[in-house]
């Protein structure tokens, strides 16, 4: 019975001996090992053999990218105005022994940081630049942490600002603010509008009246060449028949009360010759009166 428990105590010994000698470390993970509370070595990904009751392996530490949203933070602009600001922190630990043995808390470390660095980023900003400089503050914050961090074993391979919220007051002014100039810049898009409407009917209007203008003159010059060509064919003809005075005086007198018509001609003034005109035609007619007339026949020979 004695020997059976002496067997007992000695297995479980023997398994707690190989528990403590035999550690699996996962991928992406990384174990530090301490020797008499001295740092030894640390443990990479696989099977390791450490001396038991000797050596300690701290906790596990995961060496993949991390994300660490922050609540909130109270932050004050160059024009004294509070602002919230969320932010995000993307991070790696690169080295075990340092994010162990350099940094009690690395995560709230980086808390603390980020708060810090962004009081002092936004402390030199106006509200609006605040709002419109993302990349810029992001930068800031990345270059910062990255310097602080690195010689705690973790590199900063991203910052990001969720959201920044401005005090209501604020809100409702930038409203206001944003729809006045959205009025602004509809009536100057309107103004354009019918400026260049204006503008377009004018120079509609002016084409029209060149065009009509030189239709005009086209017609004009085309009617004055009919009329050139009319006299020059009627001066032909009277040249071609020749007639005599008594003729040309009566045509002259059928002339006049043509030129008397027109309600503009209030004054138009009787060539001296047309009492010699008048003679010729009355004596034309005087003429043609006294002359015997013509025989008439029946159309037989007479006897």
């Amino acid at each position: 019975m004695v020997a059976l428990i002496v067997i007992l105590i000695v297995a479980v010994i023997v398994l707690v001996t190989l528990a403590r000698t035999i550690r699996i470390v996962p991928q992406a993970r990384a174990g530090v090992v301490e020797r008499l509370g001295r740092y030894s070595r640390t443990l990479t990904p696989g099977l390791a053999m450490v001396v038991p009751f000797v050596d300690r392996v701290r906790p596990l530490l995961d060496l993949r990218e991390q994300v660490v949203s922050f609540p909130p933070q109270p932050v004050i602009t160059e024009d004294n105005l509070v602002v919230n600001i969320d932010s995000v922190i993307y991070f790696q630990v690169t080295d075990a022994k340092a994010a162990t043995y350099e940094i009690a808390n690395y995560i709230q470390a980086i808390e603390q940081l980020t708060v810090t660095t962004l009081r002092n980023v936004i402390g030199g900003m106006a509200l609006e630049k605040t709002l419109t400089s993302r990349d810029e503050i992001n930068g800031q914050l990345r270059g910062v942490l990255d310097e602080a961090t690195g010689k705690w074993g973790i590199r900063v391979n991203r910052v990001e600002l969720k959201a920044i919220d401005p005090p209501a007051s604020i809100q409702d002014s930038m409203e206001k603010q944003m729809r006045a100039d959205r009025e602004k810049r509809a009536t100057i898009l309107q103004a354009e509008g019918q400026k260049q409407s204006q503008i377009l009917t004018a120079e509609g209007e002016k084409q029209a009246a060149i065009l009509r203008a030189e239709g005009q003159r086209q017609a004009t010059m085309l009617q004055a060449e009919g009329q050139a060509k009319a006299i020059e064919t009627v001066f032909e003809a009277i040249h071609e028949g020749k007639p005599d005075a008594e003729l040309l005086a009566y045509q002259y007198l059928q002339v006049l009360p043509q030129i008397a018509q027109g309600e503009a001609n209030k004054l138009w003034i009787i060539p001296s010759d047309l009492q010699q005109a008048v003679g010729r035609v009355a004596g034309a007619v005087k003429d043609i009166a006294a002359s015997p007339p013509a025989p008439v026949t029946d159309g037989k020979n007479p006897e």
